[in-house]
């Protein structure tokens, strides 16, 4: 092409040679001009059947794959591509000019490349999310690295470029110094290292509620990268934690408890061990009224008012409707201490949100609390200095 242009030009007497200004100008806006119209019928003509044919698919894969940015970044590559098919045509000798200026365009078109492919990442890593085996792994971290390695490829390449040697130079250079990169990139190599056996042995997902005191976190994981796992704490604040200390050191996760579908309630009512006796003839006849010695084996007359407390709290629980019944439900003494003898409930919520199962435990303590005086039986408190007085409280 420049031959052809350089014979009209010197036809019409208005060049003489590559020198001439008018030459200059006539071939550049030749080669503006293709690249002006190729740019046009890849944004008006392309992009649109593009699209149009994916949206009548019935798959949505190839929608998130294909979506705009993809298409943008497709249609950035036909600029380069074209100079560099066109920009020596307009030079009748090679020359350092042509050189540099080809340069320059290798490496935009290396950084196109590049975003083209980190772009490509992306959308992999949306199309992923919206997969029901994928979306509970914590993949964001691996997508982000070979981001990394499609930099570093990129980089490695502008800089062979720049200075005239074979990439596979810049490699061996690099090899000799991989122990500074390995100090360089060591949060980066560890955070994958992390994130593959975080999503290998299920250990992590985003959603789970985990709790590691160390790093002051109790709350949602919201987030999982290759440098950070970010948790949102119940105060509303954020944690950010390195992935492999979630390796290297302990957290509780509590995905098992959400999965169950209860939570545990275990809590202990300290009882007063001198309230503690045998029935009187009066009470066991109020209590087989009231059906409360049901399933007792009674020997005699001496029946033990806190056993059939104990009876009673495992009936009201195993038909409380709020209770899980799949689960353990019991009632259990444990070893008396200086403030009294606790009696533990141990059972499931049926359910696992916050409000109801908080609710829930304070509606069945409540009603112990109110019901032992019935049994005869007392809780222990520390006395305080009105009780030392000798007078009583009326409230």
């Amino acid at each position: 092409m420049n031959a052809t242009i350089h014979r009209w030009l010197s036809a019409l007497g208005l060049a003489n040679g590559e020198n001439n200004w008018v030459y200059w100008i006539i071939s550049i806006s030749i080669i503006a001009l293709v690249i002006l119209i190729a740019d046009m019928l890849c944004r008006r003509l392309f992009i649109p059947i593009v699209k149009r044919v994916v949206s009548r698919t019935r798959s949505s894969w190839d929608d998130i794959l294909l979506n705009d940015t993809l298409l943008r970044d497709i249609a950035h590559l036909v600029p380069p591509v074209l100079i560099a098919v066109l920009l020596p045509m307009a030079f009748l000798h090679e020359t350092p000019l042509l050189e540099f200026l080809l340069k320059v365009n290798t490496i935009y078109l290396i950084v196109v490349v590049a975003k083209l492919f980190c772009t490509f990442l992306s959308s992999l890593y949306e199309l992923s999310n919206k997969k029901n085996s994928l979306r509970n792994h914590p993949l964001k971290g691996v997508y982000q690295m070979l981001k990394i390695v499609v930099i570093c490829i990129a980089l490695i390449i502008i800089v062979s470029v720049l200075i005239d040697k074979n990439p596979g130079y810049i490699l061996t250079a690099l090899g000799a110094s991989a122990a500074v990169l390995m100090l360089v990139f060591k949060d980066m190599i560890l955070g994958l290292v992390a994130g593959v056996q975080l999503s290998a042995n299920d250990m992590l997902r985003p959603g789970d509620w985990i709790s590691m005191p160390k790093y002051g976190a109790d709350g949602d994981v919201i987030e999982v990268t290759l440098t950070t796992v970010k948790v949102q704490n119940w105060d509303k604040t954020i944690t950010t934690i390195p992935p492999y200390a979630l390796v290297s050191d302990s957290f509780q996760n509590w995905r098992g408890m959400k999965e169950s579908g209860g939570r545990r309630v275990k809590r202990a009512v300290y009882i007063d061990m001198r309230s503690i006796s045998f029935c009187t003839e009066e009470q066991l006849a109020e209590f087989e009224q009231k059906g409360w010695l049901a399933g007792l084996e009674r020997e005699d007359k001496f029946v033990v008012n806190l056993h059939v407390f104990r009876n009673y709290l495992e009936s009201y629980l195993r038909s409380h409707h709020r209770v899980n019944q799949q689960l353990i439900v019991m009632v259990r003494q444990l070893q008396p201490t200086a403030q009294g003898l606790p009696l533990e409930l141990y059972f499931f919520s049926d359910g696992t949100d916050w409000i109801p199962y908080e609710h829930l435990q304070s509606e069945i303590f409540e009603h112990v609390f109110a019901v032992m005086p019935t049994f005869g039986l007392r809780v222990f408190q520390s006395p305080m200095g009105i009780d030392f007085s000798g007078q009583e409280f009326n409230g």
